[in-house]
């Protein structure tokens, strides 16, 4: 299996620490507000890469937090703490917003076939582990205590910068989210490990530590919580590409330091969700009044979510996908065709062919080995419906294949058979009309058999053909006539 890596800037083959096992890691959601449509293509594309993982043989341990405390609205140590925000927003204690916004995701992960993590872990719970990090960072000379917080000390490193090759000068603190420069640091790239009362004396949450009355930066978290539940040697790495800098960064800088060998093998960023004026966000979406793009507005305006994640399944990860509502529409129209022509399969046709489902399943798996090339593998999918093998194995292979896809295929298919079976018509003549459960479409079958039944059949003839234009395709049988979209 061959993946990019966003660390060394190539596709190359992946592999692991211990063989056929995948210690893996994604950065969860910060638990102060609903998250948007653009955060949750992140979580579809690391859940179809867990899946795939597992797909072509590995075990798989994934690890996720829960971010509840630490995170600040500014990339440099400033701003305040995003749950305090949330919590002052909403009137209730940051834990009551941690609560409510960890289930609506969870929520949201369900409506889109997301799978929960293995282990799953606020922020809040692992305190002494991180404690002990810093601790043990100071002890090594890699951090420091300045103003009453804790630093991390980046001219210990030999690279910093480890995703892109930034240009300090932009990257001073003073020029970043146009904050003033924090005194109490060395160099303008070191961070805070632990702030103390003297950097926040209201913050809602707060523990004692060696170094006064505090909490833990948004970085050391992550760091602690992989160490706990994936131990000291990381395989993968996943998250947005927006974290690349600098949260993943001061995550691998602080987590060598203090282990004393390479952390992390492999990391895997995801690409924007873009509309047409650009990155998606929840802040940019306040600023300029815009409907807050979240699951349950999809649903309000009628689409499953399942259509949004096969939205997403059709563009690469590694490329920024832009979101509008006439794409949406698109994809909605071509999951439902993909759907209806699922649905014309006939259960129970036959054995499966072990040697045609082979073949199937191993242009889908090239295809996510492949960098995970979701979009070849939804092309797999209309190759199964080409294929010259029978319905069974056909069926047999979109079962295989929605094991990563998770868009439910053949159970949407199935219960589309079903209603199509509901809505037959059955006339008093006796004259049956097998369907989709459309009365216009029915209709006009029906006017067709009664042209007929009165030997006009230049009518009959004539209403056929204005029906094939409609995509309609008929097929008379004993006592009726099915029909069903092409």
């Amino acid at each position: 299996m061959y993946l990019y890596n966003s660390a060394t800037h190539k596709k190359e083959e992946f592999t692991t620490h211990t063989p056929g096992h995948v210690e893996m890691y994604t950065c969860g959601p910060t638990v102060y507000h609903f998250a948007h449509i653009g955060n949750l293509r992140s979580y579809i594309m690391e859940d179809v890469l867990e899946k795939t993982l597992k797909y072509v043989g590995y075990d798989v341990n994934r690890v996720m937090n829960i971010t509840d405390v630490g995170h600040l609205s500014s990339d440099a140590d400033e701003g305040e703490d995003k749950m305090l925000t949330g919590a002052k927003r909403e009137h209730k204690s940051v834990m009551e917003i941690a609560q409510y916004y960890t289930d609506a995701f969870f929520d949201d992960c369900r409506k889109l076939n997301i799978r929960i993590p293995d282990t799953v872990q606020p922020a809040t719970g692992l305190i002494d582990d991180y404690i002990k990090i810093v601790s043990g960072l100071i002890e090594k000379g890699s951090a420091y205590v300045a103003g009453g917080n804790v630093y991390f000390d980046t001219s210990t490193l030999d690279r910093y910068y480890v995703f892109n090759d930034h240009n300090e000068e932009d990257l001073a603190v003073g020029v970043r989210e146009g904050v003033e420069e924090d005194a109490n640091k060395r160099n303008r790239n070191d961070f805070v490990l632990w702030f103390t009362k003297s950097k926040f004396e209201d913050q809602a949450l707060k523990w004692d530590s060696p170094w006064g009355v505090g909490y833990p930066g948004w970085h050391i978290e992550c760091s602690g919580i992989s160490m706990k539940y994936n131990g000291e040697y990381l395989d993968l790495h996943c998250g947005g590409v927006d974290n690349a800098f600098p949260h993943h960064t001061n995550e691998i800088a602080q987590s060598e330091a203090f282990l004393g060998h390479p952390w992390c093998r492999h990391w895997f960023h995801v690409a924007h969700l873009n509309d047409i004026n650009g990155k998606l966000s929840k802040s940019k979406m306040t600023q300029d009044k815009q409907e807050f793009l979240t699951v349950s507005l999809l649903e309000k305006k009628g689409y499953d979510p399942l259509v949004y994640r096969f939205f997403c399944l059709q563009g690469h990860y590694r490329k920024a996908l832009v979101f509008s509502w006439d794409n949406l529409d698109n994809a909605a129209g071509t999951f439902n065709k993909l759907i209806a022509r699922i649905a014309n399969l006939k259960p129970g046709d036959g054995a499966v062919d072990g040697e045609a489902l082979a073949a199937l399943k191993e242009k889908f798996t090239k295809a996510l080995s492949n960098d995970l090339n979701t979009a070849l593998a939804v092309t797999a999918v209309y190759d199964v419906l080409k294929a010259k093998t029978n319905d069974a194995t056909k069926l047999a292979a979109l079962d295989d294949f929605d094991q990563v896809l998770s868009l439910d295929l053949t159970q949407k298919a199935a219960a589309k058979r079903e209603e199509a079976a509901k809505a037959s018509t059955q006339t008093a003549g006796g004259y049956a009309i097998t369907g989709e459960g459309d009365p216009a479409i029915d209709a006009l079958v029906m006017q067709r058999y009664e042209a007929k039944k009165a030997k006009n059949f230049a009518e009959a003839d004539r209403i056929r053909d204005e029906l094939k234009a409609q995509g309609i395709v008929l097929t008379d049988v004993p006592g009726g006539c099915k029909w069903n979209r092409g």
